[in-house]
């Protein structure tokens, strides 16, 4: 069994209330960091523990909250990105939904550390039984005397607020989050500056994710060191995983970083193989804005290794052969699932969630779609395949925001990988319609079940 650090006590009743939360060892933390920690200590205990962030960037926490300013009479502010809208990530709504203490109590420590007074978590708008919970959380924690005016006699004061967003995909971006914040339309900002020295209000602000937050918990509990010695190399620490898709026991998982992509999807401790008796296809690794593998690059490097569930081995071989962990989103295609069709409702998202700040991304996201849609519905023509591939050329990496990159990099993928697939709908256009393209031959999904030789 892997060390659960967050879900350790998820399944025990009553966990969302504050009273089984502090039976549980809950705000532990925040007594530990106000009574004998002062605020740089604590960012150096989070620098020390490597975590990185879990919201999809992998940008080390620590080195984030150090590059707050943080000039003399100016208000700083901690803001909570809960804007979970990545198709296939759902790790932060479940973690909200029944452990929301752990969320607050991790917000009062980083707040804390960076001297922010009022702090806000930023919800995505449809997600109002969320909101409600940290809300009564917020309510239980505040009347207990672990938010508001001078919080267990140290002299630190903290409002924390839970704010409903608009429901934009965009808005998890966080300076369009801050933007949304501030009552505006939620459009990215162009940096810099970055949120750091002028964020929300202006004010030097840090935005970090709902595991990241949470998991700063644990690292002060027990240190630094120790919670760097969970994992494997740079990516230290436990992960949340959104496992979803055609899988036997789809679900949250918290594992410990290292653990091979193979043990994950077939062991029975987490995700129980393929459903159905099916074979593996593809794999989305980390939320619907990182590229497709087939298979065989899915549990293995090009040159055979077995692959991991870490940040470096995810993204061994770029993106000619590896993807990201991103935000730990991930999706298992088996043999019946379509490309084409899956890619075309990746880019539907994409251009309906694109702000139309950037041409490229306004523009770009709705050909896509619309050459996707040529394709899966049986009226493409080979000439498409390229295009495609050009139009995603186009847009990567010339946005203000990583909106673009997040549209062009599925469809790149799905084409690098399995363009037979793309030119099979075009050159049989009836049958395409009829059923589904099935295996690639160079996917070679692994195969559970033992072959008998025919006689």
């Amino acid at each position: 069994m892997s060390r659960k650090l967050l879900l350790e006590h998820i399944n025990v009743p009553g966990i969302n209330t504050l009273e089984v939360y502090r039976q549980k060892g809950g705000y532990r933390a925040v007594e530990k960091a106000l009574k004998t920690l002062t605020p740089e200590e604590i960012v150096e205990e989070v620098k020390k523990s490597g975590l990185r962030g879990r919201g999809g960037a992998g940008f080390p926490t620590g080195m984030k909250w150090s590059f707050l300013a943080k000039p003399e009479g100016v208000a700083r502010y901690l803001v909570c990105n809960a804007d979970e809208s990545e198709p296939g990530t759902f790790k932060d709504r479940y973690l909200m939904t029944y452990i929301p203490h752990a969320l607050i109590e991790g917000m009062i420590v980083s707040s804390f550390a960076l001297g922010a007074k009022v702090s806000y978590i930023y919800v995505r708008g449809e997600m109002m039984p969320q909101i409600r919970i940290l809300e009564k959380a917020i309510a239980e924690a505040k009347a207990a005397g672990w938010l508001g005016k001078n919080i267990l006699g140290s002299g630190y004061d903290l409002e924390l607020y839970v704010q409903p967003g608009g429901g934009a995909y965009i808005c998890g971006e966080e300076t369009a989050l801050l933007e949304s914040l501030e009552g505006k339309r939620g459009n990215p900002r162009i940096k810099p500056p970055f949120p750091a020295i002028a964020g929300l209000y202006g004010c030097p602000t840090v935005v970090n994710n709902v595991e990241s937050i949470a998991a700063v918990v644990p690292i002060i509990n027990d240190g630094g060191e120790e919670y760097a010695k969970i994992g494997i190399g740079r990516s230290t620490g436990t992960k949340l995983i959104s496992a979803s898709g055609n899988l036997v026991k789809p679900g949250v998982y918290e594992i410990e970083l290292g653990l091979p992509v193979e043990e994950f999807i077939y062991s029975d401790e987490y995700c129980g193989g393929i459903a159905n008796g099916k074979r593996l296809k593809a794999t989305v690794a980390g939320g619907s804005s990182v590229p497709i593998l087939p298979a065989n690059l899915t549990l293995k490097y090009a040159n055979g290794e077995p692959r991991l569930m870490s940040y470096e081995s995810l993204s061994e071989g770029g993106f000619a052969t590896g993807t990201m962990m991103g935000s730990g989103g991930f999706i298992a295609f088996d043999e019946d699932q379509c490309i084409v069709r899956n890619t075309w409702n990746f880019a539907r998202f994409y251009h309906h969630e694109s702000c139309g700040q950037c041409s490229p991304c306004r523009e770009g996201t709705g050909w896509m779609e619309k050459v996707l849609h040529k394709i899966e519905h049986g009226y493409g023509t080979m000439s498409d395949v390229d295009l495609l591939w050009d139009i995603q050329r186009k847009i990567e990496g010339n946005t203000i925001c990583p909106l673009g990159d997040a549209a062009a990099w599925p469809v790149a993928s799905a084409i690098r990988h399995f363009r037979d697939e793309f030119e099979w709908h075009i050159k049989e256009p009836v049958k395409s319609q009829q059923q589904n393209y099935g295996l690639a031959n160079y996917a070679n999904p692994i195969e559970k079940a033992p072959v008998t030789e025919e006689k």
